[in-house]
């Protein structure tokens, strides 16, 4: 009995972020939009570990495959580069990627002849009247290395060549008009909407909380200063702000975290402030000045923890504003730069496919945007609820 007690502890005795996680885990939606952000965030980790191309920016271009739809199979041959690739670590790969050994060259169909390998070069139509090229079987092997001597034979080159460096590759989600893999650009892409979120939420939860906090608590003129401030930044379009802000720093993958930082900083300022005032007269405040607390314990130790719920509801709703932001700049082509892999620039490079059969290339990052986004704001509006207790009071009340 005692330890069903214990397991089955009433609610009143939980704390306030048990409380908020119980409620939360009811709501379904935003339960199942928190494990879809926690999928994306783990795809963003691994990165280039499981991505099916795994060169920098997933960049790895055949043109003789540009558009090809959902599901394309092709027999590609590869060939040793004639340079050294130097390999890199399990880190560096899965966060910059590894720059491939073999130049991958799609072929129909190839045959064994004395010392070379004669190869149908792909086409791209099913008539296999392509070029014919040949190839040494120690240049497949060995590349700039094919004159050094080998001990191999040429049925052991053959041997190699067919279990190395003929493949079968898949295209699962088709290419885009350079011919590089859709699904590895969109998995990359989900890193930078990402780190772009999570940079531009750190600097404007930073610098609001900040200049909200102290607005709040030391009132006087520098709570006018910082009100005039949020109003003048407020009373400006957000995009065309962000847009300055940008093409005052350039154009770039790390301007765009300082850009949109710099621009969202206003909702938490404007909220902390107003939360710090309603708090800044309650006893437990009074009673740390009358102990002689210094300014900067009161704020960050006492007030801050109690104002925690709304602060991450709205760091959850910026987090989404700051990934459409960063979408939106890189489609008007002013934020990510190519080859970076950001969805609103592949929506921005394929538009011209969204009345062809092609239009994929468009709807693909479009919906991952979409997904993205609407897991944030289901998030938020979960948070909100959970985090509220105006309801449960009443309910007590009304008991």
């Amino acid at each position: 009995m005692l330890f069903l007690k214990k397991k089955n502890k009433p609610i009143d005795s939980l704390s306030l972020s048990a409380k908020a996680w119980k409620k939360f885990k009811k709501n379904k939606i935003a339960l199942g939009s928190f494990y879809f952000i926690i999928l994306t965030v783990a795809v963003a980790i691994l990165g280039y570990l499981i991505t099916p191309d795994s060169t920098p920016d997933a960049n790895n271009q055949l043109l003789q495959l540009a558009v090809k739809p959902v599901g394309t199979k092709v027999k590609i041959l590869l060939v040793k580069k004639n340079m050294e690739i130097e390999k890199v670590s399990f880190i560096q790969k899965m966060l910059f990627g590894q720059e491939s050994q073999y130049y991958y060259i799609p072929i129909d169909s190839c045959c064994f002849q004395g010392n070379e390998l004669a190869a149908t070069l792909y086409t791209g139509n099913n008539t296999h009247n392509g070029p014919v090229k040949r190839y040494g079987l120690a240049q497949i092997v060995y590349g700039a290395e094919e004159n050094k001597n080998t001990t191999k034979s040429a049925d052991d080159l053959k041997a190699e060549i067919e279990k190395n460096n003929l493949i079968t590759k898949t295209y699962l989600l088709g290419t885009d008009q350079e011919g590089r893999d859709m699904l590895s650009r969109l998995l990359i892409g989900t890193r930078v909407s990402l780190s772009v979120g999570f940079i531009a939420v750190i600097i404007s939860l930073l610098i609001g909380i900040v200049m909200g906090a102290t607005a709040g608590y030391y009132k006087g003129k520098w709570d006018s200063f910082v009100t005039w401030l949020i109003s003048v930044v407020w009373s400006l379009p957000t995009l065309l702000l962000v847009i300055s802000i940008t093409l005052a720093l350039g154009k770039g993958f790390w301007q765009i975290f300082i850009a949109v930082g710099l621009t969202m900083w206003i909702d938490v300022a404007r909220i902390v402030r107003g939360q710090v005032i309603s708090l800044r007269e309650e006893t437990f405040i009074e009673a740390g000045k009358a102990m002689g607390f210094s300014t900067s314990r009161i704020i960050f130790r006492h007030i801050l923890p109690n104002i925690t719920g709304t602060i991450t509801v709205v760091a959850a709703d910026n987090f989404a504003a700051a990934i459409l932001l960063e979408a939106g700049l890189s489609f008007l082509g002013i934020g990510a730069q190519p080859p970076t892999a950001s969805w609103g620039s592949m929506i921005n490079a394929n538009r011209g496919f969204i009345i062809t059969d092609s239009a994929y290339l468009v709807f693909l990052p479009g919906i991952c945007l979409m997904l993205l986004v609407l897991a944030f704001f289901l998030v938020g509006n979960g948070l909100r609820d959970a985090l509220d207790n105006k309801s449960e009071a009443s309910q007590l009340v009304g008991a």
